[in-house]
């Protein structure tokens, strides 16, 4: 039986976006209400999570993330998400200030942090060049068995009852009375009280889709290549981060991977590495160890989307109450992804916090903050 609108199926809700952020985000709605996800792709988590460089650090992203970072640690390691791996931002003999900045930023934040000396690097990072001086220890940073975890929160939407639809590209998003009428570009049509826009990169083109404000959610492409060098990369070497942004390379399966920390705007799409980054990493690297480079074994690229306060948006629109905003979450959606997505689902179902969110200051995350 088909309704006013011609909808085979109504929803509660409907999740664009099946990465990790709406992946995620509905899999901690659907033992409460009836969920549809919609994700435009073959499968879920091609984009930014399927090309994620896999690591949870307390710092990364700044201070504002420092919180979702933090309350998200215990889930991932209890659920056995994280890998010690150890963090090191290096600098120079000109990079006192900026370590010196970076302790002082995030003295208060509940991260854990060392300040080393040039021996201490020397036994961290075997050939490194004698420029590098000093350094900040991070002992808390872990890998993150991202894969993994995607299908976590995959099982438990499915577990709970909630409904994929993949190749389902949304094409129209028609405001009504009772909510939302949804149409993909299979041609089906879906009903919804409440739309949640986890769009990733077209998080923006969803919002304008949908009649609503778009609210500068800017995709950044970042890229990754993987090397082969000699010698071989030790397993226990931490994620080493240049202090200046320039940088960072860790250990993976007997490979080293490399970026160059770019961040190049970019539309919504399906993305590819470019010649130039790589090589500007590559010479990073030979300017920091003295390791020589027998193989780029491969390269990619992801869409990293951010506000313009580089902070996530989680949240009704201020204009629509029946429009949830789950995006900007960056480099460190991954990391926050079960603080991220618990405070997500109370904020949309109106539940009280716990123990995992109540520390957290929705003010700073509130799509109302650009009105």
């Amino acid at each position: 039986m088909k309704d006013s609108w011609g909808l085979a199926e109504q929803f509660d809700i409907a999740v664009i976006g099946a990465g990790m952020a709406g992946a995620s985000l509905a899999a901690e709605l659907a033992p409460h209400a009836r969920v549809l996800m919609l994700e435009g792709e073959d499968r879920p988590g091609y984009h930014a999570t399927g090309r994620s460089a896999a690591f949870w650090e307390e710092c990364y992203g700044g201070q504002g993330i420092v919180p979702l970072t933090l309350a998200s640690g215990p889930y991932l390691r209890e659920n056995g998400f994280l890998a010690p791996r150890g963090a090191l931002y290096i600098g120079t003999t000109g990079d006192t200030a900026a370590l010196d900045a970076f302790m002082e930023r995030f003295t208060d934040s509940g991260a854990t942090l060392e300040r080393l000396d040039r021996s201490r690097l020397e036994a961290l990072v075997p050939g490194l060049h004698p420029e590098w001086v000093e350094g900040i220890w991070e002992e808390a940073c872990a890998d993150i068995d991202v894969a993994g975890l995607h299908a976590h929160y995959l099982a438990a939407f499915s577990k709970a009852g909630g409904q994929l639809e993949v190749r389902s590209r949304v094409t129209e998003a028609a405001r009504g009375a009772a909510g939302w009428s949804i149409a993909t570009e299979r041609g089906d049509r879906f009903g919804a009280a409440i739309l949640v826009n986890a769009a990733g990169a077209w998080a923006d083109e969803v919002a304008a889709l949908a009649d609503i404000a778009p609210l500068g959610i800017s995709p950044l492409q970042r890229t990754v290549a993987q090397l082969r060098v000699d010698p071989p990369v030790a397993e226990d070497l931490p994620l080493v981060l240049d202090i200046s942004g320039a940088f960072y390379f860790k250990p993976e399966s007997g490979r080293l991977w490399l970026s160059p920390q770019d961040e190049t705007p970019s539309p919504p799409c399906d993305t590819a590495a470019d010649e130039l980054p790589v090589a500007q990493a590559i010479a990073s690297l030979e300017s920091v160890v003295d390791w020589r480079i027998q193989a780029v074994e491969r390269k990619w690229a992801g869409l990293r989307s951010f506000a313009p306060d580089r902070r996530p948006i989680y949240g009704f629109d201020p204009a629509d109450d029946a429009f949830f905003w789950f995006a900007g979450q960056g480099g460190f959606g991954i990391q926050t992804s079960p603080a991220a997505a618990r405070l997500g689902a109370q904020l949309l179902l109106g539940h009280e916090r716990d123990a995992m969110t109540a520390t957290l200051d929705t003010k700073l995350y509130a799509p109302g903050r650009f009105s």
